[in-house]
């Protein structure tokens, strides 16, 4: 009953949605005919309903890739807003790319991007009306869900407040099996039984979830009841918070129908990480291409300005601890890693790093090379083989991992990258502990919009040459 009435809300939802993208549509072509007055550079709609068969079925397919046929009862709403903004834009490149290849000339960059802005609006406007739609079905007692929590004494208030504050999903707590007592009350809730009075208690009442908040040496105890649940037909939840201290992120994996819980801190979205790559190979390949006659120019001055290779190669380590090998333009003197030993009581940073503001190995053409990051657009080869990302922390070397405390090597669980927080934050103003910080905040917030902010950053900060040494 319960997954045909999702199913019917389902298609109920896909129906929306559809038609408010085919309304996002005819509003950008009503507005583009508006604009441009009668001037003929518009033609009459029935020319461009061609579209709707590379809009409807990527929007179907996307929107339902992010999730967003699935219940979103207990999503709060800025978080599907965020959902069909992410949903909309890709979309929309995804059309750019299509009418390009096709050689579609008589609809306007403009008008896609209207259509973009429209479908956003229209789509979250339908989203939130039936948000507002269901919500008033819950307040009238239909559509809610009868839980029983089952828990210790200890555990269960935190998530007791969660139910309490979110009225709106629809979850009604009937009360509260618990480990020790059998009767009188916990959290403002009526002890039904004991944990082992389950089996009758669900007889006595109807009951939809069983949630359980305990601790996992108990879990082990309770196979025949979750049994007895699935026979019954009856939702088993597990709170799965056994280590409170950890900051990862759990899901639950499944390979080849063995299922995984997964303790993770790192982005796992690799729809997106896909995407993500598919940027650095564009990027990284057009700058190659554009700034071609700049390192032709930069190689020819530092082989007629300085003995030795034009290129500098050096080993670092890359994601999980993979070494490569990074390109650079020579920016010091041939011998400069034999003269390292004897300035390293003149490091100006903390930790590891070697870092010196006025490092004499450095050549005056390298000091200009360091100080407009020439030096580095060579990197542009090590994105282009996947040894390392446009935007990400800065790749180590082998001896600066081996200092690593603990908690420092989580930055190598991101690919390294040209440009990160650091770079944008001050560079050699900031403190090794506090660079880490950095690269930990760019992983553990990661996103396509976080790597756009940094990269479109890190263009001024590059220009004027801040916190270069």
């Amino acid at each position: 009953m319960f997954r045909q009435h999702f199913r019917l809300v389902k298609w109920g939802l896909y129906a929306g949605d559809m038609l408010a993208t085919s309304a996002s549509f005819y509003l950008a072509y009503s507005i583009r005919a508006t604009l441009a007055g009668g001037d003929g550079s518009v033609f009459p709609f029935e020319r461009y309903r061609f579209v709707f068969l590379i809009i409807l079925p990527v929007w179907s397919i996307l929107l339902s890739y992010f999730g967003l046929y699935k219940s979103q009862r207990f999503r709060p709403i800025r978080s599907e807003l965020w959902t069909i903004t992410k949903a909309a834009v890709l979309g929309g490149l995804v059309l750019n790319t299509a009418l390009f290849g096709l050689k579609v000339e008589f609809i306007s960059r403009l008008m896609v991007v209207v259509f973009g802005l429209s479908n956003i609006f229209l789509l979250f406007l339908w989203r939130a009306t039936v948000r507002l739609i269901a919500n008033y079905v819950r307040s009238q007692d239909y559509n809610y869900k009868n839980i029983l929590l089952v828990c210790t004494d200890e555990k269960g208030k935190e998530l007791v407040e969660i139910i309490e504050n979110h009225k709106t999903w629809g979850l009604n707590l009937v009360g509260v099996a618990s480990d020790s007592r059998t009767s009188g009350t916990l959290f403002g809730y009526p002890i039904l039984g004991s944990i082992n009075e389950i089996p009758q208690i669900i007889h006595k009442q109807p009951v939809d979830e069983v949630m359980f908040c305990l601790p996992k040496s108990m879990l082990d105890e309770l196979e025949d009841l979750f049994l007895l649940l699935e026979d019954e037909g009856i939702n088993a939840r597990v709170i799965l918070n056994f280590f409170p201290h950890i900051v990862s992120r759990v899901q639950l994996d499944e390979l080849h129908g063995i299922p995984f819980l997964t303790f993770t801190t790192v982005p796992t979205d690799e729809f997106m990480l896909t995407v993500k790559r598919a940027l650095d190979l564009l990027i990284s390949f057009l700058l190659l291409v554009f700034l071609s006659p700049l390192l032709l120019v930069t190689a020819v001055l530092v082989k007629v300005t300085s003995p030795g290779p034009v290129l500098f190669k050096q080993e670092r380590i890359g994601l999980h601890g993979r070494k490569f090998i990074l390109y650079k333009f020579r920016s010091m003197y041939k011998d400069a890693e034999k003269r390292k030993r004897a300035l390293l009581e003149r490091n100006e940073m903390d930790g590891p790093v070697f870092k010196m503001k006025n490092d004499p190995r450095i050549t005056p053409l390298g000091r200009f090379l360091r100080r407009s990051s020439i030096d580095e657009l060579l990197q542009l080869w090590n994105v282009l083989k996947g040894d390392m990302s446009i935007v990400g922390p800065r790749p180590p070397l082998p001896g600066e991992v081996e200092q690593y405390e603990r908690w420092q090597r989580r930055r190598l669980s991101m690919k390294p990258g040209l440009t990160c927080l650091w770079q944008i934050s001050g560079r050699n103003k900031i403190g090794f502990k506090d660079w880490i910080k950095l690269d930990l905040q760019y992983i553990d917030n990661w996103s396509l919009l976080l790597d756009c902010k940094i990269f479109l950053k890190t263009i001024p900060v590059v220009l004027l040459g801040r916190g270069a040494g």
